[in-house]
């Protein structure tokens, strides 16, 4: 199945299209992506481990771009801000390595240190803590640890069958993400096909 997008903005495989090829996402992705030259130095230093010092970890769940490309597909979620703070977050909650002290150092040099582009402001913070949470608590693999590519040829769900990822632990998120931020693009199409039911999500609670 053909996937075309005019902007990175508008590119999204929501959770619901889960038959859709994961090679297929990817190359759609791909016709959008900016070479890995173009990310600033200080984000390849301390989100990529083939910058980073051999032995030396800063950040659990550093992944390259490539995995990093797959794990968007794997948990549905776009390339605007807030899809980049909440795939960043879990999958360092993935590690279960993450502790509170890094957690806030990983916050503190963001806000501080990172360009204007890839900073995350006060909403997409929030959204990266919870999205840390959740990776903690799910029961998938360490997604830093998966050879993505063995994934190519299987369906997004399949995908995220093998790999223990829980729909309904990201859909019951994402419902709330979306209502938290309706003005915010990324969080509202979450759930903008879905048919879920208020009552829902009034008994989730942050």
């Amino acid at each position: 199945m053909l996937l075309c997008f005019s902007s990175y903005k508008d590119w999204l495989v929501p959770l619901n299209q889960g038959d859709t090829l994961v090679e297929d996402a990817l190359m759609s992705l791909r016709a959008l992506g900016a070479p890995q030259e173009d990310i600033p130095l200080i984000v390849r230093l301390l989100e990529n481990p083939d910058y980073q010092i051999p032995g030396f970890t800063l950040f659990h769940g550093a992944v390259d771009l490539n995995t990093h490309d797959y794990i968007h597909i794997l948990l549905g979620r776009g390339l605007m801000p807030k899809d980049e703070a909440f795939t960043i977050g879990f999958t360092m909650g993935s590690t279960n390595e993450v502790s509170s002290i890094e957690e806030e150092l990983f916050c503190t040099i963001n806000r501080l240190l990172y360009p204007k582009l890839y900073r995350f402001g006060p909403e997409e913070i929030a959204i990266f803590k919870d999205a840390l949470q959740l990776g903690r608590m799910s029961m998938c693999q360490p997604l830093n640890q998966v050879d993505f590519k063995d994934f190519a040829h299987s369906t997004i769900s399949g995908m995220r069958t093998a790999l223990g990822i829980e729909e309904d632990l990201l859909k019951a998120y994402y419902a709330i993400e979306a209502k938290r931020y309706p003005q915010a693009k990324e969080s509202e199409r979450l759930v903008s096909s879905w048919q879920h039911n208020d009552h829902v999500i009034e008994g989730l609670k942050h």
